[in-house]
């Protein structure tokens, strides 16, 4: 009677190595891929000159649906930077005094103007996690490189600059990158990490988490952007439960309502004078996993999620930056960018 063979069972090694080709697919993915493939066919471009008053710049911001928007040094006859919503927070929170005392550098102010008192007066809270040059990549260059500019410099918009023309092609962000992938990546095979539990995976803050008390001041709230320099805060009651989420966007929008003078009001306020275009929250329980997420993210086009427990008590926040390290930059062997 002939030997039955014993089926060829896979080795520890072998299940390794596989597991560690799975890791890089989306890495590879980015690295593959060039900033000029994510610009979309048709999208809006804003270009401010820095003689413009910021209080004009940020109303065009409001009436463009723009968060940031680069800018531009007749004299140098070059981009020098970027003006963001995070911009238009420091003014406030620099210079309200109360609901009184009128603004008097939001009103009158170039853009120039605010970028040289930042520098030469030490305003040192601003100038903490400021970049004093532009921060910019090439359409040739891989999305891999960009995310990795992203998360380094702890930025939110790089421009795509063309090296010949000199001209700014595109505002690339974790946003579009994400959706791009999440687009074009089908093909892709699913590395097995992504079907483990956030929590297991330590993606996201779980520690200090930073929120606002609903009845706290909106003045508050602008203290905690400036300091934590977090880009939203869950907005929780008193026993801890979230009810709503204030990101920076909001702020921008006290520009279109002209509200910036009273930043005296309580959150609950300030929440409830939101315009109509409200991210709102989107929730995610630590248990899910990491595709659950990804799918969430991207289909509500948010830029995190809260994470809770079953009683609606903020356990944690996970953002854009968080899954782009996970997903792309630590199975390249990078990690602390975001630390």
């Amino acid at each position: 009677m002939r030997n039955m063979e014993p089926p060829s069972q896979v080795s520890f090694q072998e299940k390794q190595e596989i597991q560690k080709q799975e890791a890089v697919v989306y890495m590879n993915f980015m690295k593959s891929h060039r900033c000029y493939d994510a610009i979309p066919t048709s999208c809006k471009l804003v270009i401010f000159d820095t003689t413009l008053q910021m209080k004009k710049a940020f109303f065009a911001l409001v009436a463009n649906g723009l968060r940031a928007a680069p800018l531009w040094d007749s004299k140098l006859q070059k981009f020098v930077g970027m003006l963001t919503i995070t911009d238009f927070i420091n003014i406030l929170h620099c210079y309200y005094k109360s609901p009184l005392v009128q603004m008097y550098e939001l009103e009158s102010h170039k853009i120039e103007t605010w970028r040289e008192c930042s520098l030469f007066f030490c305003l040192d809270v601003y100038l903490q996690y400021s970049n004093p040059f532009l921060i910019s990549i090439s359409p040739e260059a891989s999305l891999f490189d960009a995310i990795y500019a992203l998360l380094k410099y702890k930025i939110h918009r790089l421009p795509v600059i063309d090296p010949e023309s000199g001209n700014v092609l595109h505002i690339l962000t974790h946003k579009r990158i994400l959706k791009f992938l999440h687009i074009f990546g089908k093909k892709v095979p699913k590395p097995a990490f992504i079907q483990r539990q956030i929590q297991e995976l330590g993606i996201g803050t779980f520690r200090n988490i930073a929120t606002v008390q609903q009845t706290a001041t909106l003045h508050d709230a602008l203290s905690i952007f400036v300091e934590r320099r977090v880009s939203a805060l869950p907005v929780v009651n008193e026993q801890g439960k979230v009810v709503a989420l204030y990101s920076r966007f909001d702020v921008i929008n006290l520009a279109a309502q002209k509200t910036y003078n009273n930043l005296d009001m309580t959150m609950q306020e300030a929440v409830r004078r939101r315009s109509c275009f409200v991210e709102g929250v989107i929730k995610c329980y630590p248990d899910e996993t990491l595709e659950t997420a990804i799918d969430r993210i991207v289909k509500a086009e948010v830029h995190r999620l809260v994470l809770v427990d079953r009683a609606d008590v903020v356990k944690g926040i996970i953002s854009l930056s968080d899954l782009l390290q996970a997903m792309v930059l630590t199975p390249a062997g990078i990690e602390g960018l975001l630390s």
